[in-house]
């Protein structure tokens, strides 16, 4: 039997547009292992065209790999908490804007939705981190976070100290390892790395 066999995860994009062709070795890590995974993308995520791709190309990828269609509506991921649909959610990357608002019992977006949908169903949200305000204004939403219970964070560290001092991106090949722990409620070590 795989190690996922029958979890259903739910796996959120954000913004975060230079990280995200990084998270489709982990997204196909989990689907090999078993897991039924749920594609969901904010509506940024979802639309913007950048200079790292375009956003249909990236939607395209989410559902030929999940045979899912990629939720992005907060109606779409309401249903999570009162029919259980997930039993683990993963955000990656998950920009400084979704973290921010999530310390802050914010929920205006599909992936704040799911987040809180899940949450209230006191099961486990993993978060890949990739934000240039890590080590600035988001620093005290990252205390907030660390102690929140079924919280769990992807290792993280500084990506370019010399020119981007304040950023703080998660190491994304560390996902599935991230979600094996805390499947098991259990925050993956240590949490703060060399990059």
């Amino acid at each position: 039997m795989k190690e996922l066999e029958g979890m259903k995860i739910g796996f959120a994009l954000c913004g975060s547009f230079c990280t995200m062709d990084r998270i489709f070795d982990p997204l196909k890590q989990l689907v090999e292992n078993g897991a039924d995974v749920y594609p969901i993308m904010s509506n940024n995520a979802y639309t913007i065209d950048t200079r790292f791709g375009n956003a249909k190309d990236f939607v395209k990828r989410l559902e030929d790999m999940t045979g899912h269609k990629v939720q992005t509506k907060i109606e779409e991921t309401e249903p999570i908490g009162p029919k259980k649909l997930i039993d683990m959610l993963v955000v990656a990357p998950c920009t400084g804007n979704t973290l921010g608002k999530l310390a802050n019992a914010i929920t205006d977006t599909s992936v704040l939705m799911a987040i809180k949908a899940n949450l209230r169903n006191c099961r486990p949200v993993v978060i890949a981190i990739a934000t240039n305000d890590g080590l600035a204004l988001n620093f005290k939403n990252f205390g907030t976070l660390m102690n929140t219970r079924n919280i769990y964070f992807v290792p993280f560290g500084q990506d370019n100290h010399v020119s981007k001092k304040n950023s703080l991106v998660a190491k994304m090949d560390l996902i599935y390892d991230t979600v094996k722990e805390a499947k098991e409620g259990r925050q993956i070590q240590p949490v703060i790395i060399q990059y």
